[in-house]
């Protein structure tokens, strides 16, 4: 079992700035790979930002840019600094784990998930 809790959304004004961070625990969590992803309430979770096992990161078409994922391992956390927000980013952000499908975008794929943290951004 990996526990995922998030942090660190809030309410911001357009072109403002959020840190959201993930602290993983668990059983063998160090063989798990992560991402955030996103999901407006009534509609499918889709994928914001992955890392895999290398470092390497997938980013969203829309957050390319503006968005940074990275993995604290000494920390056990994964932070996702958001810059430049937009009203467009408003929605839940959540940590997920999975241990076999290493850099995928597919929720599908992923076996664990924190609760979520809420981002909102006005205009």
């Amino acid at each position: 079992q990996v526990l995922l809790v998030e942090s660190g959304g809030g309410s911001v004004q357009a072109g403002g700035s959020l840190r959201l961070s993930c602290a993983v625990s668990g059983y063998n969590y160090r063989s798990y790979c992560m991402g955030w992803f996103r999901r407006v309430p009534g509609k499918v979770r889709t994928g914001v930002a992955i890392i895999d096992s290398n470092g390497t990161t997938t980013y969203a078409g829309s957050v390319k840019g503006r968005f940074t994922i990275s993995q604290d391992k000494d920390k056990n956390t994964l932070p996702l600094q958001m810059t430049s927000l937009l009203p467009a980013d408003t929605d839940m952000y959540y940590c997920a784990a999975t241990r076999y499908w290493c850099g995928s975008v597919d929720p599908g794929r992923y076996s664990y998930w924190g609760q979520g943290t809420q981002v909102t951004v006005s205009s």
